[in-house]
């Protein structure tokens, strides 16, 4: 018996592992200490959705680049996923003749967003993705672990955050791709929009809408005040007599990637590859406009598409027939 036993566990081990015909979806977890501290109370332990090629489990000595692909504002990981279908994108690629592993965090916050920035409020997220989510995957999935088997790429807040990333953690990604990316020109707080955060409470901040609490969000994200007598813990700049302190726009336009061209020409001409689209109907056609004019104007090299759509009708579409034969085209594979 006991040797029947052994013989059949043998068995069990030498038999290949069963066939993954289809691009899989995992949520989980992973820690990132680089959040720890934040003032609004955003947790350490972040959802993270990673998709795995078919083949896969039973190719266990193969090894895959990874696409890391950053969410837009409002919406958790879940909900993103739920309408970007990433598993579609890397099942199609996958039928294409290229494997990949695609990586989502949870850039949400107590505000919806933390913009892949770093301040004492929301916490340090461009290092959560560049550090501790990069250093998690390539410790827990068989990744090809070098920046030329690594790209980034994002919708809206995650296009910003795949432009910030890109230009202030060089040598991490080697290829980016931005989707319809907000928050590229500087942005304004006028008397009004201080006035109106001035008068909010929590209760007005979660019933609030997207414009609304976007503005709030990323007055917390680049205009932090931890001694801040607002629960929200931010500097609105309103003076006493209506203005507004010069120091909280020119904190808005520090982190605008329009101002931070010119200071990371090596990082962005370092790049193997950098794409960029928006539709023709996109709200933040403007914004994408500037920023295009500062790369022309100091020579960087990049691809742009302008579409027929909206800013969400076509991402779906587009990361699986655009984002990833961009990245097969451009990252490094076995």
């Amino acid at each position: 018996m006991l040797k029947t036993t052994i013989a059949a566990a043998v068995l069990l081990l030498a038999m290949p592992a069963a066939a993954q015909e289809q691009a899989r979806v995992v949520t989980t977890t992973f820690e990132s200490p680089s959040l720890a501290g934040n003032l609004e109370g955003n947790s350490t332990t972040r959802d993270v959705v990673v998709v795995t090629p078919p083949g896969y489990d039973e190719n266990t000595d193969r090894r895959y680049p990874v696409v890391y692909y950053l969410h837009g504002y409002w919406m958790p990981v879940g909900a993103q996923q739920a309408g970007f279908r990433l598993d579609e994108a890397v099942q199609a690629a996958s039928e294409a003749g290229h494997d990949f592993i695609m990586v989502m965090p949870d850039g949400f916050s107590k505000l919806r967003g933390g913009f892949y920035s770093s301040g004492p409020t929301v916490g340090d997220y461009e290092s959560m993705v560049a550090e501790d989510l990069v250093s998690w995957v390539d410790a827990n999935y068989r990744t090809i672990a070098d920046p030329a088997s690594r790209g980034l790429a994002g919708h809206s807040m995650g296009g910003y955050g795949t432009a910030r990333i890109a230009m202030t953690r060089p040598g991490i990604f080697s290829s980016i791709y931005m989707m319809s990316a907000c928050c590229l020109d500087p942005m304004v707080m006028t008397a009004e929009q201080a006035q109106a955060i001035e008068g909010m409470s929590e209760e007005d901040a979660a019933a609030a809408g997207f414009g609304e609490l976007a503005a709030l969000s990323t007055l917390a994200t680049w205009s932090p005040d931890p001694t801040a007598d607002n629960v929200f813990h931010v500097y609105t700049g309103l003076q006493e007599d209506g203005s507004i302190d010069p120091l909280v726009n020119q904190r808005l336009a520090a982190n605008s990637p329009v101002v931070l061209v010119p200071q990371y020409l090596p990082e962005l001409n370092g790049l193997e590859a950098f794409a960029m689209d928006i539709g023709d109907q996109d709200f933040l056609l403007a914004g994408n406009a500037a920023f295009r004019a500062e790369l022309d104007r100091f020579g960087v090299d990049y691809q742009f598409e302008l579409y027929e759509g909206d800013h969400g009708n076509r991402i779906r579409e587009r990361i699986r027939t655009e984002v990833l034969p961009f990245f097969a085209e451009h990252l490094d594979a076995e």
